[in-house]
Order: C-alpha cells, then structure tokens, then sequence
C-alpha cells in the first residue's frame, strides 16, 4: 500500500517575474510584467490550483522586488487559492517586517498567505541593500531564529548582532488562526534541512537541476531531525521549473529556446554546466525538468512526489521572454489535466 493514501496533496505555481513578451515578441515593461502576474494568480485559480506563489528578485530580467504587493491584488481577485512568497530572502531582509507583510497578507486574503522563507540563490539583494555576502550564514541563522520567535504571536525579546534587540515587543498585525504559515526553501544544503527542523517548519525543496532521487536522503534527515526536536511531521514539498504544452513535442521545442537562453546568461554568475541540446535532453529524461504532455508530466511529478515522500508539488511556470499565452495556457493544462492525473497515480501506489 502506498505511503501515501489518504493523504492530501496540494499543487501550485510560481512565478520569479521574468519580462515577458507579447504575441508580437514585444518585451512586456516592468509594469506590464507585474500585472500580468496578477492574471496568473487569478487563473490559477480558476484552474483549480491551491497554491501561487511569487519570487523576490531585484534585476532588470526580473523585476519582482515587492511579491507581498502583488499577491495582495491576487488576494482581492481570488477566494480560495493561497498566496506566498517563492523565497523570502530573509537574510538581506527584516524579519519584522516580513512578518507584518505576510501577516497583513494573511488579513487581507482571510487566512491564505504563506511565506517561504530561504537563504536566496540569487545574491543581488545584499549589495542592494548594504549587507556583505561574508556575513551569509549568520545573518540567516539569526533572522530565522528572530521569524520563528515572531510566529508565536507573543512578546518577544531577542538579541543578536544583525538588527536592534527586542525586548517584550508585541508585533502585529497578529494573524486570526494564531500562526502563520511558514516553509524554509532549501537547495540541497543538509544544514539548512537541519534548520528547518530544528524550528519545526515545513520543507520546500528546490530542485532546478539533476536527478531529483538525490533530495530523498534530504526527505528522510528532516523526518529525523523533526523527531529528534519533538515535532511531529510536517509537510515536504518540491518546486521545480516546468512547461506544459497539448504534446511532448510541442512544449519541449516550446521550452528549450528561453531555456538555452535564460542559462546561457545565467551559466556565468552561477557556474552552470554548458547548455547543450543534450544536456536538456538529459534534464528532461532523468532530470528536473517538468516539460511535456499532461501525461508525460503527471507520471513523472508522481514518481518525484513519491521517491521524496513529498505531499506537495510548486511548478515554476515561465523562463525568461517565454510568451505570456504560453505560459497561461501551460498554468491551465496544469491545474486542469495534470494535476488530476498526479492525484490518481499517487493514489494507486
């Protein structure tokens, strides 16, 4: 019998907020690209997902430096969907007032907000905002232990080197439900897994490349590690970028020219490996590369979902200049075809 029957599964998408471009192969402006997130928060929606989730970054390719903002204009054009960040950079940020943000979100959507909160793998906020990359591990280590201390909604008195201390002070706005909804995005770091556990928060793991089966080792440290802290289970979820086109053909041949592209810019700040016809070939087949069919895409989230004990499934819609159509049409083939055929195979092993 499948570990997994009678559990419930939830499936959402995100979005970094890269430029875009129109039918006419106009590049959407900044402006342009924000709005349009709102319509595929809404059509997620619609399509029948539970989760939207947006990514803060701050460059010209990707201008989504205020994701709370626009998930709030989600929240007011939606009912039902949840709504959060695909990461927080916490380290470069205020814990304060990510909480206040997401908390203020969590009003406004009637207890639907979420926030994910990570190290960053882009590092372009900490220079944006006066912090030094030499200080990376403990100003995630102490902003983390401020955020978990902020989610018990009570006074709170902390002291540490990255931001003044608190002493019994009460920060609000207090959410109704008495806790927000809090994931760590982890990238493949066992210390971070550790960490999450350690706070007996939820674990998103962020899989842009390689065989996924690698990250069950990870599943099974945060299930150890969360015993060992004295909480109980807590969801394990997976984002990974994908495309969804009516036939394999269609939407690898789709994929692969913002793809090539996006990492051919990429491969230089990143040390990413060459971007070959081949190497995406490879991504698609063992890799973490969601492209194709409903079918073709259901049957391998399903077997990822289960070799990871994952009850959870973020799609990261979009790559680069990819066409807005596309990428609407690829939210509602996934909400609508693929995530129905992912329920039932999990079901039936």
């Amino acid at each position: 019998m499948s570990r997994f029957t009678g559990s419930r599964f939830t499936f959402g998408v995100d979005s970094f907020g890269d430029i875009t471009v129109d039918e006419t192969g106009r590049p959407y402006s900044d402006a342009e690209t924000i709005r349009a997130l709102v319509d595929e928060g809404v059509l997620a929606e619609e399509s029948g997902l539970e989760f939207f989730g947006l990514g803060e970054h701050h460059t010209a390719e990707m201008p989504l430096s205020a994701p709370d903002l626009v998930l709030g204009s989600v929240a007011a054009r939606t009912s039902r969907i949840h709504l959060g960040s695909a990461v927080t950079v916490l380290s470069s940020d205020d814990p304060v007032r990510v909480f206040q943000r997401y908390s203020t979100l969590d009003a406004l959507s009637n207890g639907r907000a979420e926030v994910i909160l990570g190290r960053g793998s882009s590092k372009e906020s900490f220079p944006l905002f006066g912090y030094d990359l030499r200080d990376y591990d403990v100003l995630f280590e102490e902003k983390l232990q401020l955020f978990a201390a902020l989610r018990s909604e009570l006074p709170v008195t902390w002291e540490g080197t990255t931001r003044a201390a608190l002493d019994g002070q009460i920060v609000v706005p207090r959410t109704e439900s008495g806790s927000l909804t809090t994931w760590i995005g982890v990238g493949g770091n066992p210390a971070s897994v550790v960490r999450a556990a350690k706070y007996g928060l939820s674990l998103m793991l962020a899989i842009i490349g390689g065989n996924p089966a690698r990250f069950a080792k990870l599943s099974e440290l945060y299930l150890k590690s969360l015993e060992k802290n004295g909480f109980p289970e807590r969801p394990i979820g997976i984002h990974s970028p994908g495309h969804v086109a009516v036939t394999d053909e269609q939407a690898i041949e789709e994929y692969w020219t913002y793809y090539q592209t996006y990492l051919l810019e990429a491969r230089y700040e990143r040390g990413f490996p060459p971007i070959t016809r081949e190497y995406y070939e490879r991504e698609l087949e063992h890799g973490s590369l969601y492209v194709g069919s409903p079918e073709t895409v259901a049957e391998k989230i399903a077997r990822t979902m289960q070799k990871l004990g994952a009850s959870r499934f973020d799609l990261k819609c979009g790559m680069g200049p990819m066409p807005h159509t596309q990428l609407m049409e690829s939210i509602r083939l996934f909400g609508t075809e693929v995530v129905p055929l992912v329920r039932d195979r999990l079901q039936s092993r």
